[in-house]
């Protein structure tokens, strides 16, 4: 399917403008109105939304509102239809300032106006892009590791601002996690208007929260709408990267396609790797004596046919909770192995294709995915934090950390006694005795207490004691049979940039520096380690709260300062102080504390075995955008003045030797 990012004529009749309104999602119809007439006056203060919450159905708004408004946007609509806009719209910054003075109530914080601006990008102009460009003559070039959403993002900044680069990806396609997990029923937990780049925003989703084909596909298009395939060396992984301290440049040793090796040389590299991409398969007694197939959902295995098979599931995340549904009235039977039981969050619409009138909405009515995007992005800025928060003062019951946490349990806690309220036997095995958001809640739409239900489909939570040859033995002796056995056990989150060995400053090696405790200044700079930089580094994933995608954009931005500060100031490297980084990892620390992620004592790769949260960001999304829009030559030891490094310019990117 075709990037689409623009709008068609509205070229339909009343009837079917009526019937598309009855699907349309009112408190962003009426802003994109007001931008594409310039009439600021359709933001009626009577049909204000009434709730600033994802997910509330038209926010909040009665009845009548509803009805008011979409005769407003009726009029709206039809006299674009027929005579175009009636006037010219006001600059972009007061629409949105009316806009959120319409949506609350209050004044918009003008320190929030340059963001929103750059992630509504309503004039299709990339803010974001770089506004320098390297001299052709100033020798640097840059190797990315990884060519998912973070490399490809990386990618085309690095293409905008004019510095060579070469992208090493282990796999034959790009995409990354998109790319690697393929398993039935896969599909993202974020909206689409915001799960995307806010330069490459579509108008044609086909589905609320998009299935995994959907979204290869999109980040192919992307890739290939910036002509990035011929920076790329697939299927190379890199095995080791050096600091060369003489030359003040990378050398990096790269497996091939053939099975060889390759070193290749590079300024500054970019890991573009990410958190989630290494599978983890617990060590469980016996498993190498099971006699069947048996594989990891990141390492999906299609050539096995499950039909009529009796397989034996080990986990119950994120992703189980995923391919469970989708492969239950295929099996003959399964067996479901459960250590904790997740959290689940009503979504109704979780598994549902945008329907055909609020498709038409997208595709016709201008600037309507924009104030969308906006809508999902400024109720997220904050989204569930405030209910994650740690109350000092909390005396309250252990399944919660604070009045907000217990108020978000009593609400999932009663969505689990619905949807189990004719199984209280599996009720008591599904409802979690630990706060919410302590691990990552699972977005649902009544599908996983129908599997659960189904005549074929057990749900054990006694423990696993051995795998044997033939099935699965638990810890109460009974022993499970099973032909294929799936482990939906997750990944190694804690182990960042694994399996590839880093070398810095000093002969340090970057896993040994961290020792099973990874942090880095922003996520993205690790002192003694030049002109590395981090994407979905340490404490950069977000848990209740925004897109991964808005992370990734940010630290480019930041990347991007940085190499530009290099570039300008004749610098060969940068390296993240020690006092800098170590301050702002307190402060991480600190705010980690207060969220119920960094408490709580379930199991969760939220936290790694020294019991530290090394992944989550513990902020609001306005707060990283700020941190990251330009670096601090202070926070930095520049190296290397005068003459750059000269890594022989070999073709687009790094050299190859």
């Amino acid at each position: 399917m075709a990037l689409s990012r623009s709008t068609l004529p509205i070229d339909r009749d009343d009837t079917v403008i009526r019937a598309a309104l009855e699907e349309a999602f009112l408190p962003a119809l009426l802003p994109a109105l007001a931008h594409a007439t310039g009439d600021l006056t359709l933001l009626r203060e009577d049909l204000r939304p009434a709730e600033m919450a994802p997910r509330v159905p038209q926010a909040g708004m009665s009845r009548e509102q509803q009805a008011a408004a979409r005769a407003l946007a009726f009029t709206a609509i039809t006299r674009l239809r027929d005579h175009g806009p009636t006037a010219a719209p006001p600059p972009v910054e007061d629409i949105v300032r009316a806009v959120i003075q319409w949506m609350t109530g209050s004044p918009a914080s003008e320190d929030y106006i340059p963001l929103l601006l750059e992630e509504l990008d309503p004039l299709d102009q990339d803010p974001r892009a770089p506004s320098w460009r390297k001299d052709p003559a100033t020798p640097f070039s840059v190797a990315v590791i990884g060519a998912g959403m973070s490399g490809i993002l990386a990618a085309i900044r690095l293409k905008q601002a004019g510095v060579p680069f070469t992208i090493i990806e282990k796999n034959a396609d790009v995409g990354g996690t998109w790319f690697e997990n393929q398993y039935p029923g896969a599909r993202v937990d974020v909206s689409n208007a915001f799960y995307s780049y806010s330069f490459a925003q579509r108008t044609d989703w086909p589905s609320h929260f998009s299935p995994q084909g959907l979204l290869l596909d999109y980040f192919r298009e992307v890739a290939d709408e910036h002509n990035l395939r011929p920076y790329i060396r697939f299927q190379t992984e890199v095995l080791s990267a050096a600091w060369d301290e003489d030359r003040l440049w990378w050398r990096l040793r790269l497996r091939t396609a053939d099975g060889g090796e390759e070193t290749l040389e590079a300024n500054a590299v970019i890991s573009a790797v990410g958190q989630l991409n290494r599978p983890l398969i617990p060590p469980i007694a016996g498993a190498e004596r099971f006699t069947g197939p048996a594989f990891h959902s990141a390492r999906w295995d299609h050539t096995v046919d499950l039909t009529g098979k009796r397989v034996a599931v080990i986990g119950t995340g994120a992703s189980a909770a995923q391919f469970i549904p989708a492969i239950a009235e295929q099996v003959a039977e399964m067996t479901v192995f459960q250590r904790t039981p997740p959290w689940l969050v009503p979504v109704p619409h979780y598994y549902d294709d945008v329907p055909e009138g609020l498709r038409w909405v997208f595709r016709h009515i201008p600037f309507y995915s924009h104030w969308y995007r906006f809508w999902l992005f400024w109720t997220t800025t904050e989204g569930l934090l405030p209910a994650a928060t740690v109350d000092d003062d909390w005396d309250g019951q252990e399944r919660a950390v604070g009045r907000e946490n217990d108020a978000l349990r009593r609400l999932l806690t009663g969505y689990l006694q619905a949807q189990f309220s004719d199984r209280p036997d599996l009720l008591e095995k599904v409802l979690p005795a630990y706060a919410p958001a302590s691990k990552r809640l699972v977005l649902d739409n009544g599908i996983w207490a129908r599997t659960l239900k189904r005549d074929n489909v057990r749900l054990v939570t006694d423990g696993i004691a051995a795998i044997t040859e033939t099935g699965v033995r638990a810890q109460d002796g009974t022993e499970y049979p099973a032909d294929v056995i799936i482990y939906g056990t997750g990944f190694q989150a804690s182990r960042f940039l694994t399996p590839m060995t880093v070398q810095g400053r000093n002969g340090a090696v970057l896993d040994a520096a961290w020792d099973g405790d990874a942090r880095a200044y922003m996520g993205i700079t690790v002192p003694g380690f030049p002109n590395l930089f981090l994407m979905y580094g340490p404490n950069t994933n977000i848990v209740v709260n925004g897109s991964i995608i808005y992370f990734s954009e940010c630290e480019t931005q930041y990347i991007l300062g940085c190499l530009r500060l290099l570039l300008e100031g004749g610098h060969a490297a940068l390296d993240v102080r020690r006092d800098v980084h170590d301050a702002y990892n307190e402060r991480i620390d600190a705010a980690n504390r207060k969220r119920v992620w960094g408490v709580a004592s379930v199991p969760s790769w939220y936290r790694n075995a020294r019991g530290r949260s090394a992944q989550n960001w513990p902020f609001n999304l306005f707060d990283y955008w700020q941190q990251t829009r330009v670096p601090n030559p202070e926070d930095y030891e520049l190296l290397g003045g005068g003459e750059l490094g000269r890594p022989a310019a070999g073709g687009r990117g790094a050299t190859v030797r």
